[in-house]
């Protein structure tokens, strides 16, 4: 009987080789809600692909969903935290939080955005540092 990994690995391996190539897996991307660009899903196979054959395995995949170590969790969250951070500010601000959320298509205003920051401000300073930003993405 397949396990839960190796189904959903069989739906978005679509021609059914046992691999998942850079189309897949932007088709993939695509049908939970995001989108990739063609070169993002080539960057992202080889970045994720543990034999070097261009390709993602069903481990590979596995590996993928299972999460990153820590290290690499960590490293993802302080790319992420530079994309809501105000230039260099080495904080989110509301202004900093409407402008990444209109790039992602949430049109929100900066009253909002002051609430949303409010939930998980902790030293009531009215932005987000690193740690209450870790916080939030918990």
């Amino acid at each position: 009987m397949e396990n839960s990994y190796e189904r959903i690995f069989n739906r978005f391996d679509s021609n059914g080789d046992g691999k998942i190539c850079p189309v897949e897996l932007r088709r993939c991307v695509g049908s939970v809600g995001s989108e990739i660009t063609e070169e993002e899903a080539a960057a992202a196979v080889v970045l994720m692909d543990g034999d070097g054959d261009g390709l993602l395995g069903l481990e590979d995949f596995v590996r993928i969903v299972e999460g990153a170590g820590d290290d690499e969790k960590a490293s993802d969250l302080k790319e992420a935290f530079k994309m809501y951070e105000m230039e260099g500010s080495g904080c989110i601000t509301p202004k900093s939080l409407k402008r990444m959320l209109s790039r992602l298509g949430e049109r929100r205003d900066v009253d909002e955005c002051t609430g949303m920051i409010a939930r998980f401000d902790l030293n009531g300073d009215g932005v987000l540092n690193f740690d209450e930003f870790k916080e939030m993405m918990a």
